[in-house]
């Protein structure tokens, strides 16, 4: 057995000493197999994992999660774990699983070579300690190594338990995980928009009226044929970011956003009149000034900014881990930051709401403005609290 730690002040590391990341690096280097059970993971450590899967031509990797099923998983997390297991399976190199009989929170590692068991590390640290972040950075982990034949295939066979179908199902075949919706951040420190505590948002939900209306998100299918044609894209009120620079220098921001509403929703009773501002409150507790403009009130938009609904729509799925946010549209030839219906599905809602409340709220100059509530709601069968 050889201990492992790591490497933090004023801890250290002695002569000789190895941390269990430098160990596991070095194991998966020299193996052409990997079978994991851990309780955590991380989506960083998922991609890394991945990445050293491909790297070093592993023909045999898979991971089970030991505690999600009963506390309930990050979304980021969740959907990368379901795009990697997709992948793997696909490549027919292994799965990702999960417990669902009980809390699994032990943490093993078990190498093999050339149809043998080869090492494994067994001790305090999740998947994440591959990649360390902000998080975990200042988190100290002991672990061990062994290359005992004996206990190598004692750990072996306990994560086959975990593997088997009496404690354990493939990610992708649990419908009822419950998830933990991730905060997105991407409104934060914009001027024009506040944070609203929950239970405030709970009051204003309970205030809502019978004038509701229910606003579609238009985008398109993802389609390799259109990748060279922006007009297939920009038609989307979500990717306009793609459409022409306005300056021949700079790319259109990634937000950008234009919720183009149509006149069968616009002319009904009710629906906000054009340039009245009104505040709107989000589901997720977010306030800020809104309007409809343009012919036929067509454009719904937030006051004064027109990137604060992108923020706020965009912001939402990058927080689910179903898109990243680009930084130069113009450079985004593979399309990677376009929102798509795969993705709104993946997201499960393709449709903001927007409820008037009976409520209303004073602004800056003293006018007491109407109060919307404003949704975009992932319809979830594995909606759960953390």
């Amino acid at each position: 057995m050889k201990l492992l730690y790591s490497d933090i002040l004023p801890a250290g590391l002695d002569e000789n000493q190895v941390t269990v990341t430098d160990c596991f690096n070095e194991q998966i280097n020299d193996c052409d197999g990997v079978d994991i059970a851990v309780g955590y993971v991380s989506k960083a450590a998922l991609e890394e994992l991945d990445a050293l899967v491909a790297e070093h031509s592993i023909r045999h990797i898979n991971l089970v999660m030991g505690m999600y099923y009963i506390e309930g998983m990050p979304e980021g997390t969740y959907r990368t774990a379901l795009v990697l297991n997709e992948k793997w399976r696909a490549a027919g190199v292994g799965e990702i699983r999960m417990v669902r009989a009980f809390k699994y929170h032990g943490k093993l590692y078990v190498f093999h070579k050339d149809g043998d068991v080869k090492s494994a590390i067994i001790g305090s640290a999740n998947l994440g300690v591959i990649k360390l972040e902000a998080n975990n950075r200042r988190q100290y982990e002991v672990s061990s190594l062994t290359t005992d034949r004996a206990e190598c295939r004692e750990m072996l066979d306990l994560i086959r338990k975990m593997q088997s179908n009496a404690c354990s199902a493939n990610i992708a075949d649990i419908t009822d995980m419950p998830i933990i919706r991730e905060v997105n951040t991407s409104l934060t420190g914009v001027d024009t928009v506040d944070q609203v505590p929950q239970a405030e948002v709970a009051l204003y939900a309970h205030r809502k009226t019978d004038i509701s209306f229910v606003l579609p998100i238009k985008v398109p299918a993802f389609d390799e044929r259109h990748m060279d044609d922006n007009r297939h894209y920009t038609k989307s009120n979500l990717n306009v970011s793609y459409a022409a620079p306005r300056s021949a220098r700079k790319s259109r921001d990634w937000y950008e956003t234009q919720l183009t509403v149509s006149k069968s929703i616009t002319l009904l009773p009710g629906y906000p009149e054009k340039n009245v501002t009104f505040y709107v409150i989000t589901d997720d507790g977010y306030t800020f000034k809104a309007h409809t403009t343009s012919d036929g009130n067509k454009q719904f938009s937030a006051v004064g900014d027109e990137l604060i609904l992108g923020r706020w729509i965009k912001g939402r799925l990058a927080a689910a881990g179903l898109v990243t946010p680009v930084n130069d549209t113009q450079l985004d030839r593979d399309r990677r930051g376009m929102i798509t219906k795969e993705m709104l599905a993946a997201y499960g809602c393709d449709t903001l709401v927007l409820t008037k409340t009976n409520q209303k709220m004073e602004d800056e100059d003293g006018n007491l403005l109407d109060v919307w509530f404003l949704s975009f709601e992932a319809t979830q069968e594995e909606e759960a609290d953390e």
